[in-house]
């Protein structure tokens, strides 16, 4: 009886570690930051005609930053919240 136990704790564990490992604040998060970095780059290596064409607005620049913060925002969210296990009444 106490293999069947060890088991299913095992099963358990293994399924709380799969929820916080695909939590969408962790895919957002992580999508968001390596965009903002890529645009953060495109912004600051932009062109005198790339700004011209912009009114002397360095758009991809703020866009960037912006993004960075948004997926920064999530990731931190996760971890001061992560995702609790569900409870075996819950997945019943």
């Amino acid at each position: 009886m106490s293999e069947l136990q060890n088991e299913v704790s095992e099963l358990e564990a293994k399924s709380a570690t799969a929820a916080r490992l695909f939590d969408i604040r962790r895919i957002i998060g992580g999508l968001f930051v390596l965009y903002g970095v890529i645009v953060t780059i495109a912004g600051i290596t932009a062109s005198d005609a790339d700004l011209k064409k912009a009114e002397d607005i360095n758009i991809n620049l703020w866009t960037g930053l912006g993004m960075l913060a948004l997926g920064l925002f999530f990731l931190v969210w996760l971890k001061l919240r992560p995702t609790a296990p569900p409870t075996p009444d819950e997945a019943e």
